[in-house]
């Protein structure tokens, strides 16, 4: 049987059909997590934005329930969030039970004029009705993406929306999510603003700090559509305080910090209502680049998202960096397993693990100790004339996807490329965790320090694997393969 979707995701979400782009409204509530995302339900290009929705009970196996909030009268539904309002502040609902209330922004077509808007779900977000005095604050250009979130210290919610051409963000404060009060902006810090760049789809929360028990710091994201570091569309975040009123950072205003090394991770956005067991966050992006978004090659859906994460804080000596870990649901996924012992891997010895037929969605997790080499890693998706390589390059102390050789690139200039992020050594090792699906791969280096997220488009067939040194030898100390089962299988026919 020929699978004629060859790139549909094995196990990371995508629709089952047309154009997807930034993930919205991610909530947990009653034993469901929610997602919602952009979506045309006309077409496998950018247009009628409109909410799509699925809900899944462990992150992994979705059940897709269909549009939620459709493009009317104009006005097409641009990014925001969802909150259960579980005191009925709102009015919209009661204690017993508490409405789920989308706050979203709303962008007239006819003058690309935008504002935040409200929307209403009574039956576990199944059916949505929107406000009718909407909007909630009034219509602006380049003004998107609102992030609500409950903050128990000064009791009220607080959303923070992007002015996205000026590159600043704002703060406001409600009691119902109704009306709304200006309480700050913050802008002026991170990548320069002559480079090209806006700041859409924010977010902001509180993360662990790793080894201090009960200590935290505020992390605020915005996504850039323009001037991430491996060209196009990615994130930027800031480490810092938040009194209820306005975000401080930790940090010089000229620090930059990637969320993502990677050239497709955009618009990420974190869980409400739910955390990991020592606080930390679940978000997910959007896996793919404005750059070349509406011609990737798959038809009859195009985008996906990236594996859902934990987010913590780790401590360096040059301050909190954000540590991104793929969320533990995914070992749910794990099948077949083999572990491969020490060696070591050079040049003219690179390591293949014979009798293998690895297939197209892989969990690897690798150890090195490094020797000579001036550079290592793996090399997967194998086959004749293409390969992906996931490396670690010691003279530069970084962590590289390289994907000049993937699969198909032909769709657009910008896309194939060697895209590396900063990455120490841990004493004298190297740790790799990788995902590969069938058009992806997702590296978390150092146990989630440096994170490289890379669509690829391969053959079907090329499903090598192996290990690989140049320049000298590395210490392979240990390899560990699952073959991975599929959550969203191809369409099959003749």
């Amino acid at each position: 049987m020929q699978n004629l979707e060859p790139y549909r995701p094995a196990y990371h979400y995508t629709p089952l059909r047309n154009f997807m782009n930034d993930p919205n409204g991610l909530v947990y509530y009653k034993g469901e997590f929610h997602l919602f995302h952009q979506y045309n339900p006309f077409g496998n290009s950018w247009g009628h934005m409109s909410w799509n929705h699925a809900v899944s009970r462990d992150l992994i196996h979705w059940e897709y329930l269909g549009v939620a909030l459709k493009e009317e009268d104009g006005v097409m539904i641009f990014s925001g969030s969802v909150v259960v309002d579980e005191n009925n502040a709102s009015g919209f609902g009661t204690k017993r039970n508490p409405p789920m209330v989308a706050i979203y922004t709303g962008h007239l077509v006819a003058d690309e004029m935008q504002s935040q808007c409200l929307a209403v779900s009574l039956d576990k977000g199944r059916t949505w009705t929107k406000y009718a005095q909407n909007p909630v604050i009034g219509w602006e250009k380049d003004f998107r993406d609102p992030k609500v979130f409950w903050h128990a210290p000064t009791q009220k919610w607080v959303m923070v929306v992007a002015k996205a051409a000026d590159k600043r963000l704002r703060f406001y404060g409600s009691s119902d999510l109704k009306q709304w009060t200006l309480l700050s902006e913050f802008g002026g810090a991170g990548v320069p603003d002559d480079q090209k760049t806006n700041w859409e789809c924010p977010d902001l929360f509180p993360l662990p700090i790793e080894g201090e028990e009960g200590a935290q710091k505020w992390a605020l994201h915005a996504g850039m559509g323009g001037g991430h570091i491996s060209g196009g569309s990615g994130g930027e975040y800031f480490i810092g305080e938040f009194d209820g009123v306005a975000f401080h950072s930790d940090n010089p205003s000229d620090t930059v910090l990637w969320a993502d090394y990677g050239k497709d991770n955009y618009a990420a956005v974190s869980w409400s209502g739910v955390t990991g067991k020592s606080g930390e966050a679940y978000w997910l992006g959007w896996m793919s680049n404005w750059r070349y978004a509406n011609d990737l090659p798959t038809t009859p859906f195009r985008n996906a998202l990236t594996l859902p994460r934990l987010l913590s804080l780790r401590r360096f000596e040059e301050g909190l960096r954000l540590i991104q870990r793929p969320a533990p649901q995914l070992k749910k996924l794990r099948g077949a397993k083999r572990r491969y012992s020490a060696r070591t891997i050079t040049s003219e010895k690179p390591f293949t693990p014979q009798g293998e037929s690895w297939g197209e969605a892989l969990e690897i997790v690798a150890e090195f100790e490094l020797e000579s080499a001036k550079e290592f890693g793996l090399l997967v998706r194998e086959g004749e004339e293409e390969r992906t390589l996931i490396g670690y390059n010691t003279e530069a102390r970084q962590l590289f996807v390289d994907r000049t050789r993937s699969g198909r690139s032909d769709f657009s200039s910008s896309f194939a490329g060697r895209h590396f992020g900063a990455m120490r050594t841990n004493g004298n090792r190297v740790s790799l965790h990788l995902f590969v699906d069938r058009s992806s791969v997702e590296v978390f280096g150092n146990d989630g320090e440096t994170v490289i997220t890379e669509l690829i488009f391969p053959k079907p067939d090329s499903q090598g694997l192996s290990v690989y040194a140049e320049g000298g030898s590395v210490r392979l100390i240990s390899m560990t393969v699952w073959r991975l089962q599929t959550a969203f299988a191809p369409i099959a026919g003749g």
